[in-house]
């Protein structure tokens, strides 16, 4: 097959829920669909139901062509950061929502995908997972710029949603490092705050305390239609899961009532 030409590299493909960005390949930088688009029902998030309710607001909201947010999902891992992206998803495609799909390193092609969205119909999502950024690595300007601060501005019908461990998203370091030379921190830390500042929202995910994992293994359990007796001995086993990962999370229940629901099934 021949290279593509320019003009059919930078179409938005077809009518598919979710694109993603590829940088490499045979026909160059691209949108391509993704056959098999994970999706995620929100009645399983268990624990976030602040968050939840504050994403699907503002979510509706864009869908329906009001003003919304771009949105920051920040917090401890496991704790459903990724899967409420996935479940706004399979809530709202119906209603028009599509989504592009864009790692940490495609980010210093924001502003190129953001104008290829610019002319296509539909709402557009821009999802970024795991966000993070380490050293001397740049794609957070391509972000940046899209956010806020570039001569394009966002188009109205795409908003952008990211998910990180951190809460800056960019490293910070500790006093007295070797990392530790700049000459004006104050306006270091400016810098690591400016990206963050510029989503609207921001929606914290905490660790699990014991009551809500344990919760979230009774709702997993109930789904896999696995038995909820003896409660004493899902308890243990479900806590003895948890301290030998380190987490207590939603991620972590639905591993151990997988197991749990292997052997008694």
């Amino acid at each position: 097959m021949g290279l593509l030409s320019p003009l059919l590299r930078r179409r938005v493909p077809g009518t598919a829920t979710v694109l993603r960005w590829r940088r490499a390949g045979e026909g160059g930088p691209r949108l391509e669909p993704l056959a098999r688009p994970a999706l995620a029902d929100l009645d399983d998030l268990v624990g976030v139901e602040r968050q939840k309710a504050e994403a699907l607001r503002n979510v509706a909201q864009f869908v329906a062509g009001r003003p919304a947010n771009n949105m920051l999902l920040w917090g401890a891992r496991g704790t459903g950061k990724s899967t409420l992206v996935k479940g706004l998803l399979a809530r709202f495609r119906g209603e028009g929502l599509r989504m592009v799909a864009v790692d940490r390193l495609g980010l210093a092609d924001l502003p190129d995908i953001v104008e290829r969205l610019a002319g296509a119909g539909g709402r557009w999502m821009v999802y970024c997972d795991d966000l993070g950024f380490e050293g001397e690595e740049t794609g957070y300007l391509g972000l940046k710029s899209v956010l806020e601060g570039g001569l394009a501005a966002l188009p109205e019908h795409v908003l952008v949603c990211a998910t990180s461990n951190r809460r800056h998203l960019l490293p910070e370091p500790a006093a007295g490092t070797a990392c530790e030379v700049e000459i004006h921190p104050d306006e270091a830390v400016d810098a690591r705050l400016s990206l963050a500042d510029r989503f609207g929202l921001w929606l914290s995910f905490p660790p699990f305390d014991q009551r809500t994992y344990l919760r979230a293994v009774f709702h997993w359990l109930a789904r896999l239609g696995a038995p909820l007796e003896p409660r004493a001995e899902i308890e243990r086993e479900a806590l003895q899961w948890a301290m030998g990962r380190g987490s207590r999370s939603g991620r972590t229940a639905w591993q151990y009532a997988r197991d749990r629901a292997g052997r008694t099934l």
